[in-house]
């Protein structure tokens, strides 16, 4: 992917000029300016003025065609971060809105990314609760990223992929779930180019090579698209035009579906813009009368449109020389939609902002915060929360629609008392079954597409049953579900989760009357975010809190004086043993051990190497006196060392009696870190086996994001002789890290 023409400021102001009026250019003018001398004489990894950053967000959002408070923003979005300006000047000099959307963007800015669950969610709700304000601080942190994106190739390559994980994760699918296609797209195919370059380039490839030949074939189906549609009274506003398949979307595909690149037949497609729903279901019947429809390709999101607003018609038909053609048709405002998503319904328009309006049907549709938020509300802990966000929220979406012709939108696999509880909670609480389409249908049925489903209820029906949690797919019903049996059965799940508490006390050996006490068991509750320590034994009851982790909070005080009282008694007894060596040795003589040691201090004593540091010749050393083992000989960097200097411990002075080493197998411990590329370990071990005979052992291990760390123990004469080990290491292709670890 060729890197995109970076913006001045003279062309952002080319394009604001073209939709705002006068005096909101000269508000952009202004917050440039303001932005160019709070980042003067600050320059980014590419070496390049910062001030050049600012920019091409606030280009990417002036593409958008966004108001000028957002495009304000964009310029200073790191003021607050990086310079000495305060949030109070923004406020003061550009209003409450903008000061708004940049504290926003910079509490994000903060937000530290870990890869994997807890941490996932823990960052998702961060996000939301950052942007919950107005949806406007996350336009501008995509725009943020998805310029931070194309000059990734000014960071490590490590840094590269946690960025591009970063991205796919949690940034690819909020700009999805907003309708902002065409910062989706991107942000998915730069992250493709850092997470697998290997199948990006060839993708890449197998596009550019029959480039020429896709064109014409889209040029000729265009040209037949026009005449076939020619006698229908459209007007003049249409557009017939190729669309181009996205990266990402075909390594997707190629993945799940198991194909061959010559196997994805929708890289061809042409997209037909009109001007009213009634023109496309027009394009689309004369479409279907001239070329013939593949079955299960036509999908109707003018009908049906999904979660982030999307609407247009898909249909695919065995095109010129009879092969399979995409087509889609949509009309203009659609279109403004696809490509903007919720930033279209804050798009400048005559001279005023058109904000989105929380009541109208378009903004329920796009208002993925507000069901985040809710699902926050409603969710046990992080974890549950994340498994919520993954498959109610950024899940496929099915649409279903009651007897009144109401269309629900749900995740792909809900089922009937899924749709139940959506609609309303006391409608799942009294289902007693569903019919869809007319039949009566079991509670497990998966809804599908177009479903008529309804719910059929009693008031005198007594509530869920519990077996209910195995029947719902959605978090949020079965949290509903839950809720009812925590309200009903709440003095039952006190009683069990008291009787819990008590019984772990009295296992560990503890008298439960010494700490469930009132004041005791208030400070517990309120540790672990319950209001009262009823409502923290009845989620205990209920099994929502392990038990396990709250005795240890109410044993956190005694335990820790516990292990203080072990610790005194630990050193006492040190003390001691150093006392009786201390008599032990009343003259001082060298004596050199086996392992080429030379002890200074105490005579007739053994020495060994200690494990936990493997020091070789060459290495500074010291010695540690040990009961019954004679002088333990470390590293002098060791933190073993360390703690027993510290603790006052008695420690001799040792040194090699030949530095060059006399064995020639010393045992050091090397770690490596890298890529995972394939044949790493394979050159691994080559490097190793050509500077010693002896590599004593080997084992890895590889996290989510392809990088793998190596553990090796190697057999070396000297530290000289490890050093060119590590050099040689050191210089292999995707190995960033060689240390020598302590244990």
């Amino acid at each position: 992917m060729s890197r995109k023409k970076e913006l001045t400021h003279d062309d952002v102001k080319k394009m604001v000029a073209s939709y705002m009026n006068g005096e909101h250019v000269a508000l952009v003018e202004k917050a440039y300016h303001f932005a160019a001398v709070a980042h003067a004489n600050q320059v980014r990894k590419s070496g390049e003025p910062y001030i050049i950053h600012p920019i091409q967000v606030a280009g990417i959002l002036a593409n958008l065609r966004m108001d000028p408070e957002t495009v304000c923003a964009g310029y200073m979005h790191d003021i607050v971060e990086d310079t000495g300006a305060a949030l109070d000047d923004i406020k003061e000099l550009f209003g409450p809105t903008i000061a708004l959307i940049v504290d926003g963007d910079t509490k994000i800015s903060k937000i530290h990314y870990k890869s994997n669950k807890e941490q996932m969610a823990e960052t998702h709700r961060k996000l939301l609760l950052a942007m919950s304000k107005d949806i406007r601080v996350m336009i501008v942190k995509l725009a943020d990223r998805l310029h931070n994106m194309r000059t990734l190739q000014h960071l490590r390559p490590d840094k590269q992929r946690r960025i591009s994980n970063e991205t796919l994760e949690i940034y690819a699918p909020i700009a999805d779930r907003l309708g902002i296609s065409t910062i989706k797209w991107e942000l998915e195919d730069l992250s493709l180019r850092y997470l697998n370059p290997q199948q990006y380039y060839r993708i890449v490839h197998l596009m550019n090579s029959r480039r020429d030949q896709r064109v014409n074939y889209i040029n000729v189906a265009i040209e037949k698209v026009k005449a076939v549609i020619g006698d229908l009274d459209l007007g003049g506003n249409v557009e017939i035009y190729g669309r181009p398949k996205h990266i990402y979307s075909v390594y997707r595909k190629m993945v799940t579906q198991h194909k061959q690149f010559s196997e994805i037949y929708d890289l061809l497609a042409i997209r037909v813009v009109v001007d009213s729903i009634r023109d496309c279901y027009a394009v689309l019947g004369a479409i279907h009368t001239s070329w013939k429809p593949m079955p299960g390709r036509f999908k109707d999101y003018i009908a049906m449109p999904k979660a982030n607003g999307y609407q247009s018609l898909h249909t695919t038909v065995i095109g010129p020389e009879g092969r399979p053609l995409e087509i889609q048709i949509r009309t203009h405002k659609m279109h403004e939609v696809a490509e903007f998503g919720v930033a279209a319904h804050w798009a400048y328009k005559e001279g005023k902002t058109n904000g989105v309006d929380q009541t109208s049907r378009d903004s329920k549709k796009l208002n993925v915060v507000k069901e985040i938020l809710e699902l926050r509300q409603e969710s046990n802990g992080t974890d549950e929360f994340m498994q919520g966000v993954q498959s109610d929220i950024f899940a496929d979406k099915v649409y279903a629609f009651t007897p009144k012709g109401d269309a629900i939108e749900m995740p792909k696999g809900a089922g009937p008392l899924d749709m139940a509880y959506q609609i309303h909670t006391e409608v799942g609480n009294h289902t007693t079954g569903a019919k869809v389409n007319g039949r009566i249908v079991p509670l497990n049925y998966e809804i599908k597409n177009g479903d008529i489903v309804d719910i059929l209820t009693s008031s005198s029906s007594a509530g869920p049953s519990r077996d209910w949690l195995d029947l719902v797919s959605t978090r949020r019903a079965r949290n509903k579900i839950r809720q009812f049996f925590r309200l009903h059965n709440r003095e039952e799940n006190i009683e069990a989760g008291l009787r819990m508490i008590e019984n772990l006390l009295r296992d560990h050996g503890f008298n439960s009357s010494d700490f469930l006490t009132a004041k005791q068991e208030a400070k517990v509750a309120q540790q672990m975010h319950y209001n009262t320590a009823e409502d923290l034994f009845a989620a205990i009851g209920f099994g929502d809190v392990p038990p396990l982790g709250v005795v240890n909070r109410f044993t956190a005080d005694i335990r820790k004086q516990q292990k203080a009282d072990r610790q005194r008694q630990a050193e006492k007894e040190l003390l001691e043993e150093h006392k009786t060596l201390d008599q032990q040795s009343e003259k001082k003589r060298l004596t050199t051990s086996n392992d080429g040691i030379i002890v200074e201090g105490v005579d007739n004593l053994l020495t060994r190497l200690s494990h936990c540091c493997s020091p070789i010749p060459g290495d500074d050393i010291v010695g540690y006196i040990t009961k019954g083992r004679g002088v333990s000989v470390h590293r002098r960097d060791c933190p073993n060392v360390k703690a027993s200097e510290q603790s006052g411990q008695r420690l001799v002075s040792v040194y090699w009696a030949n530095p060059q080493g006399d064995k020639t197998n010393y045992d050091a411990d090397i770690e490596v870190q890298g890529y995972n590329r394939n044949g790493l370990l394979s050159d691994v071990v080559r490097t190793v086996n050509n500077k010693t005979r002896y590599l004593n052992s080997i084992n890895g291990k590889v996290d989510h994001n392809r990088m793998v760390t190596i553990s090796l123990t190697v057999g070396v004469r000297n530290l000289n002789h490890l050093q060119l080990i590590e050099a040689a290491l050191k210089n292999l292709a995707d190995v960033y890290v060689v240390k020598r670890v302590i244990h």
